[in-house]
């Protein structure tokens, strides 16, 4: 029951903080364009306009915003909301690597629809050719079956503007590749789980990732674009985390064979910790539990303080807080809030951005945020009317 209400409280979170990954655009550029993304019929394309150079300009066609053609499809409804988000998030970061948010302008996918990733994900068959996943095994042993390994595909366009034209110029494909395989043997009989090594994961992925690669080159459109495809591990479903990636390849122009992998060395980690489990930073499990410890003592009507932090290369690149309480004064909101950004700077590892997020059972009260580099955490309590 703790565990459920944990991951609803971060989704939550994920959920806000894709809010303001999308909602940061501002005014609205007028850009009239003979021409759409495949150059086949007339439309007028406007952009979404850019407050922060850290995020892209989006694309809005005929007055709406470009959804991707295949959003949302995966093997099976994800029992892991935090996947999917991940997923997402961090594939955007990947393809900043490759396309600058200076130069480019992103466009959701549109060049793999949703029949065509669908037929993907599924298994290999005689009705099914084009799967990527392997045969259906005879065996239902976990330990012997043929797993499914791909879950997940995304693609992320990126186009550039030349006058009131828009072309496209660059795509990411991310793939999300199973770290355990749950499946059923009767179509109502209890679930069982076949779990996939980090190396079976890791070869899988790579192959399956030169297959799409040489498909997607069979699209003249394609054909003479860079392509970045990227590999994560997806959490299995009782994490209180999302997967990570862990290799991305970029592959020039005509390309259609991968020669180059680069590393993410990512891991996702849950404070506080279980006591089975090691993190990478000691210091920073401290600080944590500082924080904790000081926000609990001095305002003990609290449910639970919890935190999401992201790992690069060993490093602390990220942390997402949350705080549920049992507020219902908004006087004891905003010294609450108070104490907490007093606190915060105290207690809370410096050089990282980090992310607080104050709810209780009426909903989100404040929210707390400290970027990379600054020392001091601005705050907003919400109020109503």
């Amino acid at each position: 029951m703790e565990e459920s209400i944990l991951k609803k409280i971060f989704l939550g979170i994920s959920v806000i903080l894709t809010g303001i990954l999308l909602s940061a655009c501002g005014s609205v550029d007028n850009l009239s364009n003979d021409t759409n993304s495949s150059g086949s019929s007339k439309a007028k394309t406007q952009l979404t306009g850019q407050t922060n150079t850290g995020y892209y300009q989006g694309v809005i066609k005929n007055g709406r915003y470009q959804t991707s053609k295949s959003r949302g499809v995966s093997v099976q409804q994800e029992s892991n909301q935090f996947n999917i988000k991940g997923f997402e998030n961090g594939l955007l970061n990947i393809s900043k690597k490759q396309f600058s948010t200076k130069k480019y302008i992103f466009q959701e996918g549109q060049y793999l629809s949703t029949k065509r990733v669908e037929a993907w994900l599924e298994r290999k068959s005689k009705s099914n050719p084009t799967g990527l996943n392997p045969k259906q095994s005879k065996s239902t042993n976990p330990n012997t079956r043929t797993p499914i390994y791909l879950s997940q595909i995304d693609e992320q366009d990126f186009m550039t503007q030349n006058g009131k034209s828009l072309s496209l110029k660059g795509m990411t494909i991310g793939l999300a590749i199973n770290s355990v395989d749950y499946y059923k043997k009767t179509q109502y009989g209890p679930t069982y789980e076949t779990h996939i090594s980090d190396a079976q994961v890791n070869k899988e992925g790579k192959k399956i990732a030169g297959q799409v690669l040489q498909r997607l080159r069979q699209n003249k459109k394609l054909k003479n674009i860079p392509i970045v495809i990227a590999l994560y591990k997806q959490a299995s479903d009782d994490s209180l985390v999302g997967g990570n990636f862990f290799a991305y390849a970029t592959n020039n122009s005509g390309a259609n064979t991968i020669t180059k992998w680069t590393k993410v060395k990512q891991k996702n980690y849950v404070f506080p910790l279980q006591s089975n489990k090691k993190g990478p930073s000691q210091n920073d499990e401290d600080s944590f539990d500082n924080f904790k410890s000081q926000v609990q003592t001095f305002f003990p009507n609290l449910s639970g303080v919890t935190a999401q932090a992201q790992y690069t290369d060993g490093s602390l690149t990220g942390m997402n807080i949350d705080i549920t309480t049992q507020f219902y004064s908004q006087t004891e909101i905003i010294s609450f809030t108070q104490y907490i950004q007093s606190a915060a700077q105290k207690y809370l590892p410096a050089n990282a951005p980090i992310d607080i997020t104050v709810q209780s059972t009426e909903g989100i009260q404040s929210f707390l945020s400290r970027k990379t580099n600054e020392k001091k955490f601005s705050a907003h309590i919400f109020n109503s009317y």
